[in-house]
């Protein structure tokens, strides 16, 4: 992953408390041989399991999975903080944790889309509606890549409020799990995720157009 030099003190006091967490965790493994690679893979690994826990579509199955999505969210910031920590970023780490990050997305919704649609055989519905969401997770991310190749990576800085950033909003899915709320949660996902990944592909065309340099007048 491409990092930063590492916060000043004021500036990591601002960060997420996830990764603030992450990073007093990572701290011990600075100078060993671990790689912030490896956390990736650990946290795909963790990422592709939750995802694959809810495809049976069960209360038990599905509180699991949940359970392992908070874990693969959180060690999503491992790897970063390991990077600032040693020093050992990479062009391919980089690349490497974006496309972790949107198979995990993509995978989960679609997985709780094949949940809701048990038992067989399958109901459209909920497939459709995962589905949807997924492909819009898809669009945002290559997008958001896209502007981050163009303006940095201060570019696509999620917005955050005490600590706590938007990604966050998966921390809940215990709750939902717990309570039995997927299906309404995923129906939003569907609606949001589009909506979203819209409002990211028109800002990416703003950015298209202010960059573009202007055609010469044409002299009477």
């Amino acid at each position: 992953m491409l990092n930063s030099p590492p916060l000043p003190f004021d500036a990591a006091r601002a960060r997420p408390w996830d990764a603030r967490l992450a990073r007093l965790l990572v701290a011990p493994l600075k100078d060993s041989w671990v790689s912030p690679n490896m956390l990736t893979t650990v946290r795909l690994a963790v990422g592709l399991a939750a995802a694959a826990a809810f495809t049976p579509g069960s209360y038990g199955w599905s509180n699991l999975a949940a359970l392992l999505l908070v874990i693969s969210n959180f060690l999503d910031h491992t790897d970063g903080e390991l990077a600032r920590l040693s020093g050992k970023s990479s062009r391919f780490g980089h690349i490497y944790d974006l496309a972790s990050d949107a198979a995990v997305t993509i995978l989960l919704f679609v997985a709780i889309g094949a949940g809701l649609a048990m038992p067989w055989p399958l109901e459209a519905g909920p497939m459709l509606m995962g589905g949807l969401a997924g492909a819009a997770v898809s669009i945002t991310f290559y997008l958001r890549m896209r502007i981050e190749d163009t303006l940095g990576k201060q570019a696509t800085k999620q917005a955050s409020f005490a600590g706590f950033e938007t990604e966050d909003v998966l921390y809940l899915f215990p709750l939902a799990t717990l309570f039995g709320v997927l299906g309404p949660l995923l129906a939003t996902a569907a609606i949001v995720a589009p909506l979203f990944a819209a409002w990211v592909a028109l800002d990416y065309w703003r950015l298209l157009r202010r960059d573009r340099p202007s055609s010469p007048g044409v002299a009477g």
